[in-house]
């Protein structure tokens, strides 16, 4: 049964054995909010007990994938607790968890930009298609931060070291071209196309043996060593950034529209 449902910042659509997950934030080019991200994990609990779903695709709505995590929030977080960020950081990565555990293959459909977090979301899915001139950013680097959401295990996983260190190092932007043909992105589309593309491509996989696919997904996160210790690391050093002057300028040279300074002259 198809149907259409909108929870929190999250669009829930059926297509058959496809579920559809649209992130639906425009105001901020659909930024990670908390609604968002326990819609997210909602989705992905019912999609994961329904014999009925065999493809979950991951998208944005109005253009964009996502542009990451809210600044306004991050740039009061230095006022916080380490403990306090870390929970905060911990509801993101809850969400990039579940993508990872879920036992029915996520494919990421990109228009526009995907960065930051919404990067890293992006990764944690299983397959990407991609429009020709959407872009890929880390970013974190341009505002003092460094990564999460299992971006810095997702890219070492996929990408030769220099290119892996380009995106580390300065946050990017890379085209979807570039990364297709490094193998991070599955398919490229025209502009606008990425959606039905990814729609039709999950209903091919869709008629699959999804309990076999369950199985494969297991065998493809031990192959690669423990996705879980990454996103701990990143924790940390995550909450190290936030609480370093660095991010304080990066953070408030972004909504001063101007170019960070992080080192006095």
């Amino acid at each position: 049964m198809n149907g259409r449902v909108d929870t929190g910042r999250m669009q829930v659509e059926r297509q058959g054995r496809v579920m559809v997950l649209t992130m639906t934030d425009p105001d901020n080019r659909n930024a990670l909010g908390l609604k968002m991200m326990a819609a997210g994990r909602d989705a992905l609990d019912e999609a994961a007990h329904d014999d009925g779903i065999g493809v979950v695709v991951l998208t944005g709505a109005n253009g964009a994938f996502s542009s990451g995590g809210h600044l306004s929030n991050l740039y009061h977080h230095g006022n916080r607790s380490r403990s306090e960020n870390r929970d905060g950081i911990e509801r993101f990565h809850g969400w990039v968890r579940a993508m990872r555990e879920c036992p029915k293959p996520i494919i990421a459909a990109v228009e526009g930009p995907a960065a930051g977090a919404g990067f890293s979301l992006a990764l944690a899915c299983d397959l990407i298609v991609a429009a020709e001139d959407s872009r890929f950013l880390t970013a974190y680097m341009k505002v003092g931060l460094t990564a999460d959401g299992g971006a810095s295990a997702s890219l070492a996983r996929a990408l030769p070291p220099q290119l892996y260190a380009e995106l580390m190092l300065t946050g990017g932007p890379v085209s979807a071209p570039r990364l297709h043909s490094a193998g991070v992105v599955n398919r490229v589309t025209a502009p606008g196309g990425a959606l039905d593309e990814a729609v039709g491509w999950a209903q091919t996989i869709a008629e699959g043996p999804s309990g076999a696919m369950g199985r494969a997904k297991k065998l493809m996160e031990l192959a690669y060593g423990s996705f879980a210790t990454q996103l701990a690391r990143e924790s940390d050093l995550f909450v190290e950034a936030l609480h370093h002057g660095e991010a304080k300028e990066g953070i408030t040279a972004f909504f001063e529209k101007r170019p960070p300074v992080f080192h006095k002259g």
